[in-house]
């Protein structure tokens, strides 16, 4: 049984640790059927555009394993994946996704910043194009997540 409260729970604390080492509060994790933690990362924005935390957590379970063993596999992220983020979720296999704050959400927080030009298209709509279905559970914590940006954006 997944514990997805949980697990949303601890990306949200990653990424207050994600925020703490200078990088945009933002953390992902991958995790198995069974709980095991298959990839864990943090934002990058500093090294690479694409590196959102999302990409990075699907960049290191893809090199962990084949797309036939992430179908059990969740993605639990601190914010709505991205339409990037969430191609690159279905590229991988990963069969369920879990999120905190919403990109809606998330717009009203960033505005118009820069570093966060927000695309309004939310992550459900992108996977439900896909050939094979990827269960999506979220927003929850929004209030948690979102305290996590307090101040980083203005």
């Amino acid at each position: 049984m997944q514990d997805d409260a949980g697990w949303v729970q601890r990306a949200i604390a990653l990424s207050a640790e994600s925020r703490a080492q200078g990088n945009h509060p933002f953390a992902s994790l991958v995790v198995a059927a069974d709980g095991e933690i298959l990839a864990q990362a943090f934002n990058a924005h500093r090294i690479d555009c694409t590196c959102h935390a999302e990409m990075n957590a699907v960049r290191l379970a893809s090199a962990k394993l084949p797309a036939s063993a992430l179908r059990t596999a969740t993605l639990y992220s601190s914010a709505e994946p991205c339409a990037m983020c969430a191609g690159g979720i279905y590229w991988s296999g990963i069969g369920r996704v879990a999120y905190a704050l919403s990109e809606a959400r998330l717009l009203t927080i960033t505005g118009n910043h820069p570093e966060n030009p927000t695309l309004s298209l939310p992550c459900r709509e992108v996977l439900a194009r896909g050939q094979r279905p990827i269960e999506v559970i979220g927003p929850m914590f929004e209030d948690a997540a979102a305290a996590v940006h307090a101040g980083f954006w203005d």
